[in-house]
């Protein structure tokens, strides 16, 4: 039976529709807006692993190039591995649905998201998010649901729900919010500094279209009779709890109390030894169930503590924010380096300046773009003391490295006002919480130690949240254990001035709007310390960029002589290159916006030199230095600028009479000459007789 359900949603029609599509799923639903499609499918296997101590849900996200009417570049002609947009789309999807399964599933579950149509305006994306829910809500798969998810940006003032991707360019702030119809799951996006009152407006409005997106899939789901499949609950050897809770929760409350993180990890390791020996006679083979018991203690002591106490795992109170270091211009050949260490956390930005050339290339759906600016997050198994073997760039650091890039976006300078590409590296070199935001903030001092531009110095902070019935424990400058133990996960950076980008997690069903509020005040103070810190290093940009980044100069020409710039098949321009040196590059925009760069700037210069010469309107009366070209019995043509010739008559050539062009000048000749005339046929003639009688005259003595 096909169901399709739609609503009006900002002028353009919404539709969710199941029963046509992949019907072997356990649910699939196709969900449409203007002409964009995706369709989202659901599978869970039907055995579960009820000693796995983790949820196998694993989600995937997909651009057909079919749904644009694109066939893929290069010599492989089929979608490959998920591109950055993907993997970043996927990590939407997941983030809110993964808390929304119940602790004793644990089959192996799988979302896809297949981009079957895309009209260039409609992002796929929040779509995807919406049809996950969707799907699972009408299978059988266990899943505490409905949720939706929707972008919202703030266009002149106004917030507009799933605004179209041109729209999307005059916004000052950008969206993703997923929710319960209670409260808010997810956040993530971007901002020109704006206030946390507007923040929190912008995810109030999200929150409403949030409900009537639930509303539509209860529609859905009126029509549908759905049984949810019985789930096996997580049960141990009778008697096991009781007695691993007897013999380690003493060593569990004492380890807990160990403030270094090292140490603490020793401490609870050893607990779990002394109770796996004690009990491997009786419970032979319980390892792993014992384990899970001790980790539920851990967690109960540690929450128990924050909330009770107000006392972290670190010694810490709730709003304090651990010791901070700075420093800048460690790495003499890099163009900008800056570290930040904030207790255990420590990010090395680096900042790498370059040519027009160095741009990344992107072919998405919606059309080929190039980007100027980017920054890659690494996170090295040594940043955490462990061994691991190291298989390309992992999901999480694409993500961490995305929200760090958006945060110090809005800081760079204006598009044209600075010529470089920039790539900002953040090496990760130790973790214990919030290394995405120290990269935030060794990034914003990289980018100062370089000598860019940018308006302001970012800071950012992660905030936690413990959240025991009714009471509430919000964390400044959370720990990973912090994170891992606690209910959110919320990081927030900004200026001096406001927000620049957001990122919200939930492991629990959601949080209202006043516990957001409190949390965002909190961090625009935690912010304002570490800003403080950082201005201690660097407050301002360097004035000069590194000696060894590229020096590039800019010149602007008409657009009718790009051509004679480039010359027939790229001749000219390559033939500029090859006199100016190996290391110049010259790029060339449709407007006639010429960058040259080279790390040699003598280069530079000399290229710059040609090219003014090249466009260089001759002047009537003025002198220059010639090439003869051609001769000819009534005179000879002169190149006297690049790609410009002119005529010398047999009676321009010398100040008497001349009875041989042949006996003056001959082909190859260097000679001086001035402009006599410029016919409006563009036609010049040359003379080299007033180049002589003006040198005699300034040579005459008076």
């Amino acid at each position: 039976m096909v169901i399709k359900k739609s609503i009006e949603l900002e002028g353009r029609t919404l539709s969710i529709e199941t029963g046509k599509m992949a019907k072997q799923a356990d649910g699939a639903v196709v969900v449409r807006y203007g002409d964009t499609m995706v369709l989202v499918t659901a599978v869970a296997a039907e055995e579960s692993d009820v000693e796995r101590d983790f949820f196998p849900l694993s989600v995937e996200y997909r651009e057909k190039t079919f749904s644009a009417g694109k066939i893929p570049g290069g010599f492989i002609k089929r979608e490959g591995r998920p591109s950055e947009k993907e993997i970043l789309s996927a990590r939407l999807i997941d983030r809110p649905i993964r808390p929304l399964f119940g602790d004793d599933f644990s089959a192996e579950t799988q979302v896809i998201a297949n981009v079957l149509s895309m009209d260039k305006e409609n992002d796929a994306d929040v779509l995807a998010g919406l049809g996950s829910s969707a799907a699972l809500v009408i299978s059988d798969i266990p899943f505490n649901g409905p949720i939706a998810t929707v972008r919202v940006a703030r266009i002149a003032d106004n917030f507009v729900v799933n605004p179209t991707i041109s729209q999307l360019e005059e916004a000052d702030l950008e969206l993703v919010v997923a929710g319960s119809e209670a409260s808010i799951m997810m956040v993530e996006g971007e901002a020109q500094e704006v206030s946390e009152e507007t923040l929190l407006a912008a995810i109030s409005y999200a929150h409403q279209a949030i409900r009537k997106l639930i509303d539509l899939q209860k529609e859905i789901l009126a029509e549908i009779e759905v049984v949810k499949r019985e789930v096996t609950p997580k049960t141990y050897a009778e008697g096991l709890e009781e007695k691993v809770i007897e013999l380690g929760e003493a060593g569990v409350a004492a380890a807990v109390r160990i403030q270094e993180k090292g140490e603490r990890r020793k401490a609870l390791k050893a607990v779990k030894a002394e109770v796996i020996e004690k009990l491997s006679e009786e419970y032979p083979d319980s390892d792993r169930a014992i384990g899970t018991i001790l980790h539920d203690v851990e967690k109960e002591k540690v929450r128990a503590m924050i909330v009770n106490e107000n006392l972290r795992l670190d010694g810490r109170g709730l709003t304090d924010i651990r010791p901070i270091s700075c420093e800048t211009t460690l790495l003499p050949r890099a163009h900008g380096s800056a570290l930040f260490t904030r207790g255990q956390t420590q990010a090395l930005g680096v900042v790498t300046l370059g040519s027009k050339s160095d741009e990344q290339i992107i072919d998405a759906l919606e059309g080929e773009s190039k980007k100027n600016y980017m920054l890659h997050y690494n996170f090295p198994p040594f940043c955490t003391g462990e061994a691991k073997p190291i298989r390309g760039v992992s999901r999480r650091e694409i993500g961490h490295g995305n929200l760090a890039e958006r945060a110090l976006k809005p800081v760079l300078p204006d598009n044209g006002s600075f010529p470089y590409t920039i790539r900002i590296v953040s090496e990760v070199l130790e973790s214990n919480g919030s290394s995405s935001m120290a990269t935030v903030c060794a990034g914003s001092m990289s980018l100062m130690d370089a000598g860019v531009p940018t308006k302001s110095p970012v800071a950012g902070i992660a905030m936690g949240l413990i959240k025991e019935g009714d009471s509430i424990a919000v964390l400044s400058d959370i720990l990973g254990d912090e994170d891992h133990l606690g209910d959110m996960d919320f990081k927030v950076a900004g200026t001096a001035e406001g927000i620049t980008a957001v990122q919200m997690d939930i492991k629990i069903d959601g949080i209202s709007e006043e516990i957001m509020a409190k949390a965002l005040e909190q961090a625009k103070a935690g912010r304002a310390h570490i800003m403080g810190k950082m201005n201690e290093a660097i407050s301002q940009p360097r004035t000069e960029i590194s000696d060894w980044a590229p020096r590039i100069l800019e010149i602007k020409i008409p657009v009718e002589k790009i051509g004679a710039i480039i010359g027939p098949g790229g001749k000219t321009i390559r033939s500029i290159i090859e006199t100016s040196g190996p290391d110049v590059d010259i790029n060339i925009d449709d407007e006639g916006k010429i960058l040259i760069s080279s790390p040699n700037v003598e280069g530079a210069k000399k290229a710059l030199g040609i090219i003014e010469g090249m466009v260089e309107e001759p002047k009537m009366g003025v002198a220059y230095k010639g090439t003869v070209k051609r001769v000819k019995d009534f005179g000879c043509f002169v190149e006297f600028m690049p790609g410009k010739e002119g005529m010398v008559h047999i009676s321009e050539l010398e100040i008497g009479r001349t009875n041989k062009v042949s006996d003056v000048v001959k082909e190859g000749d260097t000679i001086d000459v001035m402009v006599k005339s410029i016919g409006n046929d563009g036609k010049i003639a040359l003379s080299r007789k007033a180049f002589l009688l003006k040198q005699q005259k300034e040579e005459k003595p008076e």
